[in-house]
């Protein structure tokens, strides 16, 4: 069994996949817009003039595919009760990693040693995805 996060953005996910791919080196795998699905959504969950909104949109960041879409086009995201964990192996990478994604966001807890490893910070990135960085110890 694979666990893959699929992250609903209500009508800012091109924005949030070129974000990524600037911030973590993103690939974009897949994308594919309303108006090419071979089915229509239903009139009643997707607004009118939604049709170049991403469908379903599939991104590698490191060895991880995520997938992405605008939903049903809210513009309500409601990312809660879950973080994505960038697990990155040394400190030049986490702070760049951190810089990058909390760029337009909030920081909850900066970037610093723990414990448990020599940089953790937690961050809400500018949609609204909360983000953990952490280095690896080997």
């Amino acid at each position: 069994m694979q666990i893959q996060p699929y992250m609903m953005f209500e009508g800012r996910c091109e924005e949030a996949i070129a974000f990524y791919q600037k911030a973590l080196g993103a690939r974009l795998d897949m994308l594919m817009r309303y108006k090419e699905s071979p089915e229509p959504p239903p009139p009643d969950k997707v607004p009118p003039g939604s049709d170049d909104k991403v469908m379903h949109a599939s991104l590698t960041i490191g060895d991880t595919v995520v997938m992405a879409s605008d939903g049903f086009c809210s513009g309500r995201t409601q990312f809660q009760g879950f973080a994505l964990s960038a697990s990155v192996p040394d400190v030049a990478s986490a702070e760049r990693a951190f810089a990058a994604l909390s760029a337009g966001g909030q920081v909850t807890m900066p970037l610093m040693q723990t414990f448990w490893s020599p940089r953790f910070g937690m961050l809400v990135d500018r949609f609204g995805v909360a983000w953990m960085v952490n280095v690896v110890q080997p």
